[in-house]
């Protein structure tokens, strides 16, 4: 039976986005990428990192002139 990991280490997080573990605590501490507190370890839930892609593949909304 496989079970599939809903939480990740920031490590594999870190490498499943193909970025830096550093890069991966930049995102969490900025609020940019959500993770979850479970004692004193932190982890990344999977739901997250494809929210985290999809925001950055949406266009960016253009600010209104004369507004």
């Amino acid at each position: 039976m496989s079970v599939e990991k809903l939480l990740l280490k920031p490590e594999e997080a870190a490498e499943v986005l193909s970025i830096g573990r550093s890069k991966v605590y930049e995102l969490i501490g900025t609020g940019e990428l959500a993770s979850v507190r479970i004692g004193t370890s932190r982890r990344v839930p999977t739901d997250a990192l494809v929210e985290f892609v999809s925001r950055l593949r949406s266009p960016v909304a253009e600010p209104i002139a004369g507004g």
